[in-house]
């Protein structure tokens, strides 16, 4: 989801001189370039996957979806650089999404490339493979309140499940490590929020940062939506903001976006924009909201400050689901309880509480 504060965002990226989608092979670095793949019938329009060149062949941070049009726009900027899929080493793959795992899943199955993943979305990656009706995300949201969204969710056929798309990883990375790779020392950093197993990797001494859908220069990531239940996606998020603060100032190499000068500066900002947005929630308990479904009713929803009326399925979902994570986030905080009912989870606020800080 958007947020509010990216209404005069620049998408044009410093490294190509031109709109971030614009497909190519973009010097970032020396030894690095930023691929964006396509992403057909998906609003976030690409995906960049960022190639390190090395002594001993290449390493990709990120795969890409597993479509046509992102397998032939990855061979098409390898090419430009002189390569191709049979030079991929290794993938470190930020998190288990389709946008970004699959493609490593099946290049690494074709051309023995070694695939890693954070160990925390090992039950996302066997939710998907046991489960391709979703059933997770029907049952969040009809916790939500959301019976509605949950009935039109399990309508929806899903497409056939093809098993290279998600095969299990080569390594899984756990906890905070430094990894060697095309002569780089990069430290893995464990953020979950967006999923359990997010990682970005950080090459500290170039002063780059790779921040998969961590930290995103346009937009805020989307949170709560993972078929395997988790506690406090949203808690888990800022925490992990908060973490990759303390790291030094980086150039920002996002999965969706343009490049940007400064990882400080637009962590700041997304901290910012949940603060306001648990305020928001919080003055929705208040004026007598109790289902993440009604709060997400008074929200105003992408940077055009758009109803969820007036959303789509896959995005209703999303803000709902979404809503709920700042709601729980809340009652973790002290300032609003939770209880359970037959029309699904229901939140109140605490009396007296006038703040969702905490």
């Amino acid at each position: 989801m958007a947020d509010p504060g990216t209404a005069t965002a620049y998408a044009v990226s410093p490294d190509s001189g031109e709109h971030w989608t614009a497909p190519g092979a973009w010097q970032v670095d020396d030894g690095v370039h930023r691929i964006p793949l396509p992403l057909p019938m998906d609003g976030l329009k690409a995906v960049n996957v960022y190639v390190l060149e090395g002594e001993h062949g290449l390493t990709l941070i990120d795969g890409g979806w597993a479509v046509v049009e992102g397998r032939e726009a990855l061979e098409a900027g390898l090419k430009r650089l002189g390569a191709g899929f049979a030079d991929i080493r290794r993938f470190l793959v930020t998190h288990a999404h389709r946008d970004h795992y699959t493609l490593a899943s099946v290049l690494g199955g074709e051309y023995a490339a070694e695939v890693s993943l954070g160990i925390g979305d090992k039950p996302t990656l066997e939710q998907v493979n046991k489960d391709a009706t979703a059933r997770g995300t029907i049952r969040a949201l009809r916790e939500a309140g959301a019976d509605d969204l949950a009935d039109k969710w399990g309508a929806v056929t899903p497409p056939p499940r093809d098993p290279t798309h998600w095969r299990s990883p080569d390594r899984w990375i756990e906890g905070d490590q430094t990894i060697e790779v095309a002569g780089r020392r990069l430290d893995a950093v464990h953020t979950p929020g967006h999923t359990q197993g997010h990682y970005v990797f950080a090459d500290q001494p170039a002063s780059l940062l790779f921040a998969g859908d961590h930290v995103l220069p346009t937009i805020t990531p989307s949170i709560g939506f993972e078929p395997a239940p988790v506690v406090s996606p949203l808690g888990d998020f800022m925490a992990s903001l908060t973490k990759v603060r303390g790291l030094p100032d980086l150039r920002l190499l996002p999965a969706h976006g343009p490049v940007a000068n400064s990882s400080h500066a637009r962590v700041d900002a997304l901290l910012a924009h949940h603060e306001e947005r648990l305020r928001q929630c919080l003055a929705a308990l208040v004026a007598g909201r109790r289902t993440a479904l009604e709060v997400a009713g008074d929200l105003g929803w992408t940077r055009h400050e758009r109803s969820l009326a007036s959303l789509d399925l896959f995005n209703s979902a999303l803000a709902v689901l979404e809503t709920k994570a700042h709601l729980e986030l809340l009652v973790a905080r002290g300032v609003a309880t939770r209880s359970a009912t037959e029309a699904g989870t229901v939140f109140a606020p605490v009396p007296g509480s006038g703040s969702a800080g905490g």
